[in-house]
């Protein structure tokens, strides 16, 4: 069963989504927060799956609440939940650890999808959308960093298709390896870069104008 917290700050968003989980068989909603602080607490006492994470509320943000959780429970996967798709508060939520984004208005299916995704050690980073909001928050290049220079020619390849948002599978056929490989190269990747996950990885890339433009 997979356990999850419900985080947001209008309660008949949150109603209608513990709906949704509450009709899966395989799901359970262990609680509601009406802002960061709750959802923290929350976290702590019920030992979450999975968070469903609105960035922006009163008291404590998305964004501090993502970061604060994670540190402390990692094993708990959090969701980014948001108004726009191109939205820079999603990109940092990420970057404090949450496990990718869906917008508030996706299809049920979807949001159902992205609860199990996350739940089974994945990340949820093949939408369109999110591709976009990583392009346009990586308009601000920043300066490669020494660590991306330490990574080898083929550690390289590995990252640029990573970054595309191809599974380990696709990358294994695009470069005629094995699947296992393609894992331990992406480990090797995330170590050296102190990234903690491929949705990491994806904003990394964006960040640094390390992608071309991806259609």
């Amino acid at each position: 069963m997979i356990r999850v917290l419900i985080v947001d700050d209008q309660a008949l968003f949150r109603g209608g989504i513990r709906m949704l989980l509450e009709s899966q068989p395989d799901m359970t909603c262990v609680g509601e927060a009406a802002d960061g602080a709750q959802a923290v607490r929350l976290a702590e006492e019920q030992q979450p799956d999975v968070i469903l994470m609105d960035v922006r509320m009163p008291v404590l943000d998305g964004i501090a609440a993502t970061e604060r959780i994670v540190r402390a429970r990692p094993e708990s996967r959090v969701v980014v939940l948001t108004t726009f798709d191109l939205d820079e508060a999603a990109a940092r939520a990420i970057r404090a650890g949450a496990s990718g984004f869906i917008l508030k208005d996706a299809e049920p299916e979807l949001v159902l999808a992205a609860v199990r995704t996350v739940h089974a050690g994945n990340e949820v980073v093949a939408a369109s959308a999110t591709r976009e909001l990583f392009k346009a928050f990586g308009s601000q290049r920043r300066r490669i960093p020494a660590e991306f220079a330490a990574l080898t020619e083929r550690e390289r390849e590995i990252f640029g298709l990573a970054a595309r948002g191809l599974s380990n599978t696709e990358i294994a056929r695009s470069e005629f390896v094995s699947e296992a490989t393609v894992k331990t190269h992406v480990s090797r990747v995330l170590a050296k870069l102190g990234l903690r996950d491929r949705v990491q990885l994806v904003v990394f890339a964006y960040e640094h104008g390390l992608v071309g433009d991806q259609r």
